[in-house]
C-alpha cells in the first residue's frame, strides 16, 4: 500500500480531522495555518489563515460547512469551510486546545490550558446560525482540573462532556448542573492525549503516553443516572 504525501505544513502536525462524508480532511499544525484537503486523492483544498499561533486541535460540522479550531494564540475561531473565511473569534485568556462540535453543532466545547496563573477549563459556547449573531459568552464553565486537559468531547445527547488530561483521569460531567463531575475513570499511567466516544453511546476509547488504547464500556448503571 503506497502512502500518498500530503505537503502543506512548515511545523509539525498536531491534529488531523474527517468531515462526516469522509471526503474532506482537515490537518492543524504549528505553523499557525489549517489546511484542507481531498480524502480520496491528496490535493489541497486551501487554507484559514488568521491564527498567530500553533493550531493545537479542529472540528467540523455535521454538514460540512463550518469549522472550529483551537490556539495557542489564545483564540477559538469558527471558518467557512468552503471560502475560508473567518466568520468569529473566541477569546481566552490561555491558549484553546481542545474544541468539538456537539450534535447538532449548535453547542461547542472548547478547552483552555493553566497558564500565567489561569486554571484550566472547559467551556461550552452556544454556535450561532448567523455570524452577526454569535456571542464570546459561555454557557458553562468547567474548572477544577489540575494539570491540562487535552481533550474534551461530547457524550451522547449532549447530556455530558467528557474530560481527559494530564491528571491521567477521564472525568464526566453533566452539562445540565454547572460543573457537577458524575463520574471518573482511572487506569492509565501518565497524561490522557486522544478521546474518542463510540457513535452509539455505549462506550469509549483513551489513549495516553503510555503507550496504551483503553477500550470502555459503560455499566447498565450508567444508563439508569438521571434521565
Amino acid at each position: 500500500m503506497r502512502p500518498i504525501l500530503m505537503k502543506g505544513h512548515e511545523r509539525p502536525l498536531t491534529f488531523l480531522r474527517y468531515n462526516r462524508d469522509g471526503d474532506l480532511l482537515f490537518s492543524c499544525a504549528k505553523d499557525h495555518t489549517p489546511n484542507v484537503w481531498f480524502a480520496d486523492n491528496g490535493d489541497r483544498l486551501g487554507t484559514y489563515s488568521g491564527h498567530n499561533g500553533a493550531v493545537w486541535s479542529c472540528d467540523v460540522s455535521r454538514d460540512s460547512t463550518r469549522l472550529i479550531t483551537g490556539s495557542a494564540d489564545q483564540t477559538a475561531k469558527l471558518w467557512d469551510v468552503q471560502t475560508g473565511a473567518e466568520l468569529f473569534t473566541f477569546r481566552f485568556d490561555a491558549p484553546a486546545r481542545s474544541v468539538e462540535f456537539a450534535i447538532g453543532d449548535g453547542l461547542a466545547v472548547i478547552t483552555t490550558d493553566n497558564f500565567m496563573g489561569n486554571v484550566p477549563t472547559a467551556q461550552v459556547k452556544r454556535i450561532a446560525d448567523d455570524p452577526d449573531d454569535q456571542s464570546e459568552e459561555s454557557l458553562l464553565v468547567i474548572s477544577g482540573i489540575k494539570g491540562r486537559i487535552n481533550r474534551a468531547v461530547w457524550g451522547p445527547l449532549n447530556r455530558t462532556i467528557i474530560t481527559a488530561g494530564e491528571d491521567a483521569t477521564i472525568r464526566i460531567w453533566d452539562t445540565e448542573i454547572l460543573q457537577e463531575e458524575i463520574g471518573g475513570v482511572k487506569g492509565h499511567f501518565g497524561p490522557i492525549n486522544a478521546l474518542a466516544f463510540n457513535p452509539d453511546g455505549r462506550s469509549f476509547s483513551s489513549g495516553g503516553e503510555d503507550g496504551y488504547v483503553r477500550l470502555h464500556h459503560f455499566d447498565s448503571d450508567y444508563f439508569n443516572i438521571k434521565i
